[in-house]
């Protein structure tokens, strides 16, 4: 008899082999249709896997996530089914699942056109319609290496050719179309119901570019009919909140090939850049920071003792003069080392809390860029804490209640907590990693944070803890962070005379709260979807007349609200009220002031705030208050 114990400990025996469907049917006949695959012991299998003893198992459906695994794996391949139907001569390579969905490679004569999506997407539906079943089967190597170059399979044969020669590979089968995959899969096409196809790109053979391009077509699938129109509606929103839409619409910012992977602030987004940094300077000084600022370019020799030449050489921009290599800094701690080390520092000093808006330079491939989100050139608000092992669970907690703090101020509440442990490859004792880890979750818990185990993501010197934010459409950004270091110190020759006299290494936290400025503010652009809190919009005021018989109280006005501290953009031009209410509206200000010969007579401004929303007529004094409070509060307005 064979024992499968199911999820909730139950157990059902049979009296030989039995397939994870058998199991699955005999269980009901509604489970037994929703079955995509099972889960036996732990390893993801096809509803087809027969277990020969003892097992445990868990039926996976739709709701599970490997069960959306799962669909969109075999979507993946129905989509190479599909092209193999409507483009007999083009060679399938790799499909593989990303986030949200798939995607293909495809070997072909030409580009495959929005219109060739379309059909193809179509030849999908028609496929799954025909419920087909999807069937695995198992071959030698080299049997499988001449199986597909007999189809004309090339690709798929030079895969499976840097196979190990005594490996067997499996393949699985669906009507007229079989590809190379480990699995598992759905067990037949009719279980595809919910997808799309997105886009189609182009990408080398092995992401070599000495190599063929090939047609990279994503897809997304879904469990669900809502799940699939609820991922489009948010994709269509975040396409109206990318910042590099919204960078040019409002004349922020501009990206360039004389520079790739810089950025070009114009006036407004400069604007916006230091209102983001002197607030970030003013937590620095508030919170026992000193500023500091280290040089661009740092010898070779430096590098080659943090490591990084050996580790990091490939993502350094580098230079020579005078028979010496430098390298631009690609971080800036190994500078604030440098820092520490001039003159004798006493344990009476720490924790001694350097800052430092800090440009940086990272040799990021031409292919990752992404607006100003990742980008080569970059400012981080760097800081390093230098200070005792008993001093790490203090300062994890103060860090951690600034960042919450700062976070909230630009309009960020929904914070994930992750603890990153100690890796297999790693340096210093047990001991020493037990007491950084316990420092770092109880400096957590003291914040009141719950917190989640990334176990054996930490780095190869210490545990870190990453701060991630969510924004308005739910996307995660990793921003935050705080990190154990007791190397670089120890590489560099950092010391502080203790209580004892002695001389001792301190440790370093690495720590950052928005991270890189340029990323930091894409998010915010994106999270506001352009409409930025009055408190960091570049121009927070738009003075408009009506006719030019105002313009001299228009500048009155204007001039008043300025000396109040406040961004104003006045518009006398010779235009209808009309069309400059609506094209400063459309840049998204936070307040129009309009003026008429009624607001002149009465000394007063008629106001309109984000939205389209009529505030009434007030006095200029009056309206300079309400902006000022609505500055102090960091409110959305709107």
């Amino acid at each position: 008899m064979i024992h499968i114990t199911l999820p909730d400990g139950s157990q059902r025996e049979f009296p030989g082999p039995v397939t994870v469907a058998e199991v699955a049917a005999s269980i009901g006949a509604g489970l037994a249709k929703a079955a995509l695959g099972g889960k036996v012991n732990g390893k993801l299998v096809d509803t087809s896997f027969r277990m020969e003893a003892d097992s445990s198992l868990a039926i996976v459906t739709a709701k599970d996530a490997d069960g959306l695994e799962l669909i969109r794996h075999s979507t993946a391949h129905l989509l190479a089914y599909a092209v193999k139907e409507l483009f007999p001569e083009a060679q399938v390579t790799i499909g593989p699942v990303i986030e949200n969905g798939f995607y293909y490679d495809f070997s072909y004569k030409r580009p495959f056109t929005p219109e060739d999506l379309v059909a193809i997407e179509k030849k999908m539906g028609e496929l799954a319609a025909k419920d087909e079943p999807v069937v695995r089967r198992v071959l030698p190597r080299d049997e499988a290496v001449a199986y597909f170059k007999s189809l004309g399979e090339n690709y798929k044969a030079e895969i499976i050719g840097s196979i190990p020669s005594n490996e067997d590979v499996s393949l699985y089968r669906e009507g007229n179309f079989e590809d190379l995959c480990r699995g598992p899969h759905v067990p037949s096409t009719g279980k595809l119901k919910f997808f799309k196809l997105m886009k189609v790109a182009g990408a080398y053979w092995r992401g070599d570019h000495r190599n063929e391009m090939l047609q990279r077509v994503y897809g997304t699938a879904w469990a669900t009919k809502d799940e699939l129109q609820q991922y489009l509606t948010r994709l269509e929103e975040a396409e109206k909140r990318d910042h590099r839409k919204l960078g040019r619409e409002l004349d922020l910012f501009h990206l360039d090939e004389h520079s790739p992977g810089t950025v070009f602030w114009h006036p407004k987004g400069w604007v916006l850049w230091q209102e983001v940094e002197q607030y970030m300077r003013r937590v620095y000084r508030e919170n026992g920071y000193q500023e500091v600022k280290g040089p661009q370019i740092l010898d070779k020799t430096l590098w080659e003792k943090t490591g990084h030449w050996d580790k990091y050489r490939e993502n350094m921009f580098v230079t020579e003069s005078e028979k010496r290599d430098y390298a631009l800094k690609p971080m800036n701690c190994p500078g604030h080392i440098l820092i520490y080390k001039q003159g004798i520092k006493s344990y009476r000093e720490l924790p001694l809390r350097y800052g430092e808006f800090g440009n940086c330079h990272r040799n990021e491939p031409t292919g990752g860029l992404h607006g100003i989100m990742r980008v080569r050139g970059f400012t981080q608000d760097d800081g390093h804490i230098f200070c005792t092992e008993e001093m790490i669970q203090s300062e994890v907690q103060a860090f951690t209640t600034l960042l919450q703090r700062v976070y909230k101020d630009f309009g960020f509440t929904n914070i994930i907590y992750k603890l990153s442990t100690r890796p297999e490859k790693r340096i210093g004792t047990e001991e020493s990693w037990d007491r950084a880890e316990a420092a770092l979750a109880a400096g957590l818990k003291a914040s009141g944070c719950e917190f989640e185990y990334l176990p054996g993501e930490g780095a190869f010197y210490g545990p870190k803890i990453e701060y991630t934010l969510k924004d308005a459409l739910g996307r995660p950004w990793q921003c935050g962070t705080i990190q154990v270091d007791p190397n670089l110190p120890e590489r560099l020759d950092a010391e502080f005379v203790g209580e004892d006299g002695a001389r001792h290494r301190p440790i370093m936290l690495h720590r950052a709260i928005v991270g890189s400025l340029e990323r930091f503010i894409g998010i915010l652009i994106e999270e506001s979807a352009g409409a930025l809190p009055t408190w960091l919009a570049p121009v927070q005021v738009a003075v408009l007349n009506i006719t030019d018989s105002q313009a001299d109280y228009a500048k009155n006005v204007a001039k008043t609200l300025q000396n109040q501290g406040l961004r104003v953009d006045l518009d006398l031009r010779n235009e209808k009220i009309t069309y400059k209410i609506r094209e400063h509206s459309l840049q998204k200000l936070p307040y129009l002031a309009v003026i008429g010969d009624k607001e002149m007579a009465a000394g007063s401004v008629a106001v309109r705030a984000r939205g389209g929303k009529d505030l009434g007529v007030m006095s200029v004094e009056a309206f300079a208050a309400l902006v000022q409070a609505d500055i102090a509060n960091k409110s959305a307005n709107g």
